[in-house]
């Protein structure tokens, strides 16, 4: 076992500290971020961020967050993800979304889109 002050080596695998490691950001498409979006009477979205103006924002490829369960706060949600994805309601993705009263836009990691991805389509 080899250490340094960062890395440890096992085995010929390196590890390091978690709170080292800086979370990658979503893939973009089409030169668009994938947010989450926290509106102040429409309730919270994940998306592509096509464009923003003022309070509106253009969301593609865009699920509604409806409930969730396994992340305390949407900056989590937008860091980590959800940790129990068979408790959310996420419905089905839509191909564009105009949101008129957005109070927050937040960039989402890659862990997060693969988490919103993963949740199963809620439907009634």
């Amino acid at each position: 076992m080899n250490m340094t002050a960062d890395v440890i080596d096992i085995n010929g695998k390196k590890y390091v500290p978690a709170d080292s490691v800086q979370p990658t950001k979503a893939e973009s498409v089409d030169g668009m971020d994938y947010v989450i979006v926290r509106t102040y009477s429409a309730g919270v979205h994940a998306g592509y961020l096509k464009s923003r103006s003022g309070k509106e924002v253009v969301l593609v490829n865009a699920r509604r967050l409806w409930f969730w369960k396994g992340a305390a706060t949407l900056s989590q949600l937008a860091m980590e993800g959800v940790k129990s994805p068979s408790d959310c309601k996420f419905p089905c993705e839509v191909s564009s979304i105009t949101l008129t009263e957005a109070i927050e836009v937040i960039p989402a990691t890659a862990a997060a889109k693969a988490s919103i991805d993963g949740v199963a389509i809620w439907k009634k």
